[in-house]
């Protein structure tokens, strides 16, 4: 394209001399191709800037003393270096630069001493340079960090407000609340480390946060369990403070309710701790819930008493006395028949906030009897069969006419004052203490000292 150029230039030349100057002309246009390109190539291959070379020799060897002078591709190193290894990757990096054709050694070996403070000073300079830089950007993280963390209880309490009208679980609330204020710390904490330019170690401590809950949780299964059965009581709360419960046989008043375990008084006065997981997951029976409790006893009348009028005189005794409710009304059942009695099943109702069941169901089996005997019903032993298989010899004692044996008489006197003893007991029903011992059970409990530190979470 070129020659053609030049060959158009010419158009009054003659057709003799064109070939020649077609060749002169070709070759002129090879030699300005080739100068262009190793310019082009030279222009391309720059130098590497002293800035660079630095950078790489305290990269391979920062306790070296190295002068760096550039002279086009060559690059001249003057200095000293500590060891023979770090001298080479020191040469081998400079020449692998690109536009770097040739690396002048004049680097001499200087090893450190062993008690030198050189190496010491050095790091201490960079690091005080690097302070200096990064001086402002801590100031403004440790501020952020330190406000966060003084305003995060307060934060913590007014985003758990709403959560008011959801629960009245104190232990919910405080749970939460613990929860944001820590969130909120690691967030002032994740700031700090980001303006202090320790991001890779704040998203270390963020996410670790998660495996660190994770291994506790695995470590501490049984307290984490009872905690969320703290948790899961408080929002269901099958009972409260001065219940009288019944857990896995354990019989008690509700004294306390910790984040752990819940204490309970039983009526000898002892202190039962169980902890708020086997509460949970087993049967819990709640004797105050419902004030009104059922009490039964079983007696025994002969077969040749009236059933219709042993049931008809436990419930006009029942009906009369004060400590037993109409509703619902008391029964008397045959339960089954025995030996040589019939049994019957007496049920009866109290209301268990003010009377004891044990005490009313002792002065109704004390009425009935001496009821029972005032109307001639038996209540005959259990029946006893001996067998003698040698048979039996009777040896009679010769008695004068008229005379009586001392037994019959000592059971006749007894049959005759049984039959005479006035039946005062039911006249003075009313003195007789039939309260309730919850009460007493709660006034001690309320007295003694906690077993165990903790707020009451329901």
């Amino acid at each position: 394209m070129i020659c053609r150029f030049f060959l158009n230039s010419f158009p009054r030349c003659n057709q003799r001399s064109s070939p020649r100057l077609s060749r002169w002309i070709l070759l002129w246009s090879l030699v300005t191709v080739g100068c262009l390109t190793n310019f082009v190539s030279t222009d391309v291959q720059a130098a590497p800037s002293p800035n660079t070379v630095k950078q790489l020799i305290q990269i391979n060897d920062p306790s070296s003393a190295i002068d760096i002078e550039i002279q086009g591709s060559v690059v001249n190193l003057n200095g000293s270096a500590t060891e023979q290894a770090s001298k080479e990757r020191i040469l081998q990096t400079i020449a692998a630069l690109p536009g770097v054709t040739q690396v002048v050694d004049n680097i001499h070996l200087q090893p450190i001493a062993p008690l030198s403070l050189a190496p010491l000073k050095q790091d201490a300079e960079q690091f005080w340079a690097k302070a200096l830089l990064y001086l402002p950007r801590l100031a403004l993280g440790l501020s952020i960090f330190l406000l966060l963390f003084w305003l995060s209880h307060p934060l913590a309490r007014l985003l758990i407000s709403p959560l008011a009208w959801v629960t009245k679980s104190e232990l919910i609330r405080l749970v939460m609340q613990r929860s944001i204020s820590v969130l909120i710390i690691l967030l002032g904490l994740y700031i700090f480390l980001r303006l202090a330019g320790l991001t890779q170690f704040a998203v270390a401590i963020i996410s670790s946060t998660g495996v660190i809950g994770l291994i506790l949780g695995f470590a501490f299964k049984d307290i984490a369990e009872n905690f969320i059965s703290s948790l899961l009581l408080s929002v269901q709360r099958p009972f409260k403070l001065g219940d009288v419960i019944s857990v896995e046989g354990n019989l008690g008043v509700v004294k306390q309710v910790t984040a752990r375990a819940t204490t309970l008084v039983d009526y000898d006065g002892n202190h039962i701790q169980i902890p708020n997981a086997t509460i949970y997951k087993n049967v819990i029976k709640n004797l105050t819930a419902n004030p009104r409790m059922r009490g039964n006893f079983v007696i025994g009348i002969g077969y040749d008493a009236s059933i219709r009028k042993a049931q008809d005189i436990a419930m006009e005794i029942m009906a009369d006395h004060h400590g037993v409710l109409a509703d619902p009304e008391p029964q008397v059942l045959i339960k089954n028949l025995g030996s040589s009695t019939i049994n019957l099943q007496v049920y009866f109702w109290v209301n268990a906030e003010t009377h004891s069941v044990p005490k009313v169901a002792s002065i109704l089996m004390r009425l009935l009897v001496r009821a029972y005997e005032a109307n001639q019903i038996s209540l005959p032993d259990d029946a006893r069969e001996r067998i003698f298989p040698q048979g039996i010899q009777l040896v009679t004692n010769g008695h004068q006419q008229g005379e009586t044996p001392l037994n019959t008489i000592q059971s006749t006197e007894h049959n005759s004052n049984k039959a005479q003893e006035p039946l005062e007991d039911a006249h003075n029903e009313t003195s007789d203490d039939i309260s309730s011992d919850t009460d007493d059970i709660r006034q001690q409990a309320a007295q003694s000292r906690d077993p165990e530190s903790g707020a009451n979470i329901i």
